[in-house]
This record gives structure tokens, C-alpha cells and sequence, in this order.
């Protein structure tokens, strides 16, 4: 059975003295308005710096979902990563949870998950070199945000079925020198790669986003490289860009949904492997 956070406190003085709050799938922190689940890797020894990953969870989700996803907890838990959860939240007489990740929301989602980051940061040594983001769905399009207004905080951003959304009053200037990925099903009619209207906003243009993260890197239109394979068609930005981040696109044929292996992909992604 994987450890959870509340475990912590068997692990020895030094982590007891921290007062840890359980965070786990039935208990989340809190922070501010906001709270979180964390997932910590069964063998870690309680002292080395731990390498996060952020996922924000897609529309009718909560970040309690990430106990029960197989691929993020064989793909970075099992691998040495802390897995943290944000809580989006209840939509106004609604009982379910959501991201909607656009500037302006009545809460801010960005500096919350700044907020949790620092939370987990004073429960938990943190490698804040190797601090990841990713999200599905609504929760991509948070994870594209993030990556936007607080790349700097960011060694890497994997987005699946998600875009940044319109209106976004940012410049995406934390995209510059941040490797982006973005997975997105050639058959996704509830978010399309061109993004559709809903009410007085939009869920934005797969194309767009990338272009932004082009730009802020100095990236040529065009691809430096094509790989096709049985499952993925790839689109690389790399060798043209001026700054230090890549750029990549991955397309399956499948729909809304997060297609198999997009977790291994997302890892050695990050990890600068499958080059």
C-alpha cells in the first residue's frame, strides 16, 4: 500500500517536529482558501530533496483522484517524484470542483498553488530545481496558466486536452526557457484543438498556446523534427529556439482522454530522455 503523508511522523524526530498534517486521499492540507493532496514515494529515506510534480485535475474531478491514477503513481511516485494535487474549486451551487483557469476567476488559482508549493516546502524538502506541472482537461489549461504567469518556478509542464483559455490578460513570459508539452487527442470534440466558444469565454486554440510558447523561446515556426510511431505523432521545437526551452506536441487518435503511456512520455520528457 503506497505511504501517505501522515506516515511522515513514524519517520523520525527531525520530520515529527514539522507537525505534519495527514494529506492524504481522505484528509487534504489546507492553504488560504485552497487545499491538497500529496502522494510521497514509498521508498524514500525522509531526508534527500524530493523532485514535484503539480497536477491539476480536469472539470467534475478533485485532487484526491491522484490515489487512483495507475500511470502517475507507477510513472513519477514509483519513480522518486512527490505528487502534489490541488483542490479546484466548488463551482456557485455546485457540488463538484473545477479549474477555471482564467485570470480574473474569483480565486486565484495561480497564487494558490504558489502558496501550496511553499506549504509543502515547509513540510517537506523539496528539490525546487525539479518542480514539474501537468493537468487534464480543465486542469491542463491550469497547468498552461501556471506555466504562463509562474514558469519561473517550473523545470517543465506537460498539458493533456488542455489550452490556455480565453480571455487571458499574460504575456507568457514564464514560458520563456521552459520545456512545454502539450498531448492532445486528434478526435477531441470537448475541447478541440481550436478551442470553442462557452458562454463569455473561450477554451483557446491548441495551436495558439503552442505558438506562445514558440515565441517566448525564440522557436522557428516549422518543427525541427517529426517522429511517428504506432501510437504518437510528434512535433519537436528544439535545435531553432534561442532559449533553453523546448517545445513539443504529441497527438493520438483517440478523444477526450488521457491516452496510454502519456505518463512515460510525460517523465522522460522532463527528465530530457526519448531525444
Amino acid at each position: 500500500m503506497r505511504m501517505i503523508l501522515a506516515l511522515l511522523l513514524l519517520a523520525g524526530p527531525a520530520l515529527a517536529q514539522t507537525e505534519i498534517t495527514p494529506c492524504g486521499p481522505d484528509a487534504a492540507c489546507e492553504v488560504g482558501e485552497g487545499s491538497y493532496h500529496l502522494v510521497v514515494p514509498d521508498d524514500w529515506d525522509g531526508e534527500t530533496p524530493l523532485p514535484a510534480l503539480i497536477f491539476f485535475h480536469g472539470h467534475r474531478g478533485s485532487g484526491a483522484q491522484i490515489f487512483r491514477s495507475a500511470g502517475l503513481n507507477d510513472s513519477f511516485a514509483d519513480r522518486g517524484y512527490l505528487l502534489i494535487a490541488p483542490n479546484g474549486p466548488m463551482r456557485e451551487g455546485q457540488n463538484f470542483r473545477s479549474n477555471p483557469a482564467r485570470v480574473g476567476a474569483p480565486r486565484d488559482e495561480v497564487a494558490l498553488t504558489v502558496a501550496i508549493l511553499d506549504d509543502v516546502a515547509a513540510r517537506l524538502p523539496l528539490d525546487r530545481d525539479r518542480i514539474f506541472a501537468s493537468g487534464f482537461s480543465a486542469g491542463g489549461s491550469m497547468a498552461w496558466l501556471f506555466a504562463c504567469e509562474a514558469g519561473d518556478r517550473l523545470a517543465g509542464m506537460v498539458s493533456v486536452a488542455g489550452a490556455l483559455r480565453r480571455p487571458n490578460p499574460t504575456e507568457c513570459a514564464g514560458l520563456a526557457g521552459l520545456p512545454v508539452m502539450q498531448v492532445h487527442g486528434f478526435a477531441d470534440g470537448q475541447v478541440p484543438l481550436e478551442g470553442r466558444g462557452i458562454r463569455d469565454w473561450h477554451q483557446g486554440s491548441v495551436w495558439d498556446s503552442l505558438g506562445y510558447a514558440r515565441d517566448r523561446n525564440g522557436c522557428r515556426s516549422n518543427p525541427d523534427e517529426i517522429t511517428i510511431d504506432d501510437r504518437f505523432r510528434i512535433r519537436d521545437w528544439d535545435a531553432s529556439c534561442e532559449a533553453e526551452g523546448r517545445v513539443r506536441f504529441v497527438m493520438h487518435d483517440g478523444g477526450h482522454g488521457l491516452p496510454r503511456g502519456w505518463t512515460d512520455l510525460a517523465r522522460d520528457f522532463f527528465e530530457g530522455q526519448g531525444e
